[in-house]
């Protein structure tokens, strides 16, 4: 069954879904074309998602586009992720900007190279304004990475006397992520197959409803992506109470 916007709009609208974006090298080999193909069919994929999560409601959108471990790839293919990037951006701020969406990164990208962390910048202010969907690119990120940093910072304001270590619960650290301000998933989707997180927002998903699909990202467009909300509105959520005392709320 291929789902559309109306099948979903009368049904809990996830506020922030987070997607980890899998199967562009796969995709690319099974059209027998080199890995970099994939990445560029995938960007095409990014804008219907983002599109879909606009046009039905979705407050935040999170995609993660490239990890702290895709540094290890081939060489060639990161500098051509990193040259694919900052076509996107460039290619893809007016339409933001026309759609009323706003941008933010999270991650390590002071790693990035100059040009792209320029270019990703600028469009971070061009965007700062709209109040539609928040779009977030996750770059150079890892959420161990990101535990690591929220460690340091508590603990640098514990040492010179800003923070009790008495105070410190679940606020303070979700405070001290890069995702403070943005409220944690309801929905993650993975696609390609894979069944795992890959080091993606560990804190954040503690009670998020996980989604995954065999399709590959080049190939995960709007009715895939309604699927998954149609899919995420069947799920009773409980958070940690009885089914009882969730019908009495």
């Amino acid at each position: 069954m291929a789902y559309t916007k109306e099948d979903i709009l009368n049904g809990s609208i996830p506020q922030h879904v987070a997607v980890i974006m899998d199967g562009n090298g796969r995709w690319a080999k099974q059209n027998n074309m080199p890995r970099l193909y994939g990445h560029r069919n995938g960007i095409k994929a990014v804008r219907q998602i983002t599109e879909a999560a606009a046009e039905c409601g979705v407050k935040y959108l999170t995609l993660y586009a490239f990890s702290t471990e895709n540094w290890n790839r081939p060489a060639e293919e990161v500098k051509g992720l990193m040259q694919l990037l900052v076509s996107a951006i460039e290619n893809e701020t007016q339409t933001l900007m026309k759609n009323n969406v706003r941008l933010l990164t999270i991650g390590n990208t002071a790693q990035l190279p100059a040009d792209v962390a320029q270019r990703l910048n600028e469009c971070i202010r061009r965007t700062a304004s709209n109040t539609g969907l928040t779009l977030v690119l996750a770059l150079s990120y890892s959420s161990r990475w990101e535990l690591q940093e929220a460690i340091r910072s508590i603990a640098a304001e514990v040492a010179d006397g800003r923070l009790s270590m008495d105070n410190i619960n679940d606020q303070t650290i979700a405070e001290h992520l890069t995702t403070r301000g943005i409220p944690d998933p309801d929905l993650l989707i993975r696609t390609s197959g894979e069944t795992r997180i890959s080091n993606f927002l560990l804190w954040q998903i503690a009670y998020t409803e996980l989604y995954f699909t065999p399709t590959l990202w080049p190939d995960f467009g709007k009715t895939d992506f309604y699927e998954a909300v149609v899919d995420f509105q069947k799920r009773e959520r409980r958070f940690g109470k009885t089914s009882e005392q969730v019908a009495h709320e």
